[in-house]
């Protein structure tokens, strides 16, 4: 008994750092964003008001906020399935290839490890209507130039292929994960049986059992692209006319530029809301694929 004591002990002394970090840094902060969502401070007031759902009330005739709400949805439909397939096909060429891999998944996964904020300035350079090098390769091919984060039409679809260029890295090496786990044996077999086509050895075997690999990588890109600050607040502003404002900016505007902290934390709670809904969307597929496992 004494024994088991002290190793209860020696277990919550080990925790206890990061429990105390955890409720300093997340659960106090959590508790202040959804106090403040029901009420009308402003930052640098002394004093604040209880207002019930007011906040929410007026979010849901604010059709900033939709156009925000409406801009980051479109944002990840764009970029979860690029990223995905981009993902996955370059984790299949690297797993087909025979040299340089290493070099190969080194190249792929650098966007995720650059600063996203310093690869900003470079696309915004890049993208330049003046002397950009896109416009100067669309001048090459005798096509027109564009002004690409200054056309309301495409400013949005741009910042996304950005977010595909950051994201596909990290979902190559999920991917490469997932093709490591997969049996040599069953390609061989399938040859034998008469399947030699890559096509269809990727059609009956890899495809689908790295559909949980697949789900997982969906959920997770489509959570990280929910989080599109950088982008946004670099190159855009959410400009022109509020075409490329998404949530994150949304909430940044309101609590640091308009100084409606009340209203901030109320759209962080929508926010978080749809964050904590994905996740759940996550873990019931781990589930569901572990108990098919």
């Amino acid at each position: 008994m004494n024994l088991s004591a002290t190793q209860n002990r020696a277990g919550l002394a080990l925790m206890a750092p990061a429990v105390v970090l955890a409720v300093i840094f997340l659960l106090i902060p959590l508790t202040a964003i959804f106090i403040l969502a029901f009420t009308n401070y402003q930052l640098g007031d002394r004093a604040l008001s209880f207002i019930g759902l007011d906040n929410f009330r007026d979010l849901a005739g604010d059709p900033t906020f939709w156009r925000s709400l409406t801009n980051t949805l479109i944002y990840s439909a764009v970029v979860v399935p690029g990223s995905v397939a981009l993902g996955l096909a370059s984790a299949l060429l690297i797993d087909s290839g025979q040299s340089m891999r290493s070099f190969y998944r080194t190249v792929f996964f650098l966007p995720v490890m650059a600063s996203l904020l310093a690869m900003a300035v470079v696309w915004e350079f890049m993208l330049h209507p003046s002397f950009g090098i896109v416009n100067a390769a669309m001048k090459a091919m005798g096509l027109a130039p564009h002004n690409w984060l200054k056309d309301g039409s495409i400013a949005l679809y741009v910042l996304a292929v950005i977010g595909i260029w950051q994201s596909f890295g990290f979902n190559m090496v999920l991917f490469m994960a997932g093709l490591s786990a997969i049996p040599r044996d069953l390609y061989d077999a399938a040859e034998i049986d008469g399947a030699p086509n890559a096509w269809t050895r990727f059609t009956l075997i890899t495809w689908p059992l790295l559909a949980p690999v697949t789900v997982f990588v969906a959920i997770t890109s489509l959570i990280r692209s929910f989080q599109v600050f950088d982008t946004v607040q670099a190159l855009t502003q959410g400009g022109p006319n509020k075409s490329t404002e998404v949530l994150l900016y949304t909430i940044y505007a309101e609590g640091f530029e308009f100084f409606r902290s009340g209203r901030a934390a109320a759209i962080t709670v929508v926010f978080i809301l749809l964050v904590v809904g994905v996740s759940l969307l996550r873990f019931v597929s781990l589930k569901k694929n572990g108990e098919r496992s």
